[in-house]
């Protein structure tokens, strides 16, 4: 045996082998990174609110996506019983003069929408007189968007306008937080990415 030849033991592994393990981590890591994708989506349950309808405080809807920062992939749950209410989707002139003729979107099934672009988002109710009674809502996704303060009803004008009525699902509490992607998924998921890549390296 010449002496400058390398010994191969019997768990050494070949470069072949080290090819092969290297591009199934490659292939986990590409999955993981599409897995955290999807489960980074929030779903929000719009106004923190158990039900999409006239609110008590006029101010809610307006006051509400300013405490969050919507991202594509990102979903409204439109929470409120199908025979009784409905969302749709409008323009920005309809959803300022609260004209629900030929919307956008019209759902009537207690609605999930999801945010696939960036962009202002307008949603009233689609029964007569309840976008006038404050049952409407805008959502930015992406840059800031000037239009939607403008359009949403300042806290003057509001507490001015606020009109006197009793909401139809009697009075809506306010929850904690809105509904988001499952943490426990989100666990499960991290576990399994993890225990697939230390297969891969064994």
């Amino acid at each position: 045996m010449c002496p400058n030849t390398p010994v191969r033991t019997q768990n050494s592994p070949t470069n072949q082998e080290r090819e092969m393990g290297m591009m199934s981590l490659s292939s986990v890591m590409v999955l993981l990174m599409i897995l955290l994708v999807q489960v980074s989506s929030t779903q929000y349950k719009v106004g923190d609110l158990d039900s999409w309808g006239i609110p008590t405080d006029a101010k809610v809807y307006s006051k509400w996506p300013k405490s969050h920062s919507f991202k594509i992939g990102d979903s409204l749950l439109f929470l409120y019983p199908p025979s009784e209410d409905s969302m749709i989707q409008v323009t920005a002139s309809n959803f300022k003069s609260c004209n629900t003729k030929d919307p956008i979107l019209y759902m009537n099934d207690g609605s999930l929408f999801n945010l696939t672009q960036n962009g202002t988002f307008y949603f009233t109710s689609g029964h007569p007189g309840h976008c006038q009674k404050y049952q409407k809502l805008i959502v930015s996704v992406g840059p800031y968007s000037a239009e939607a303060d403008a359009l949403s009803p300042s806290s003057s004008s509001a507490d001015a306008d606020a009109p006197s009525y009793q909401n139809a699902f009697g009075s809506i509490p306010l929850s904690q937080k809105s509904s988001s992607s499952s943490p426990l998924f989100s666990t499960v998921v991290a576990s399994l990415a993890c225990a697939v890549v230390v297969g891969a390296l064994m």
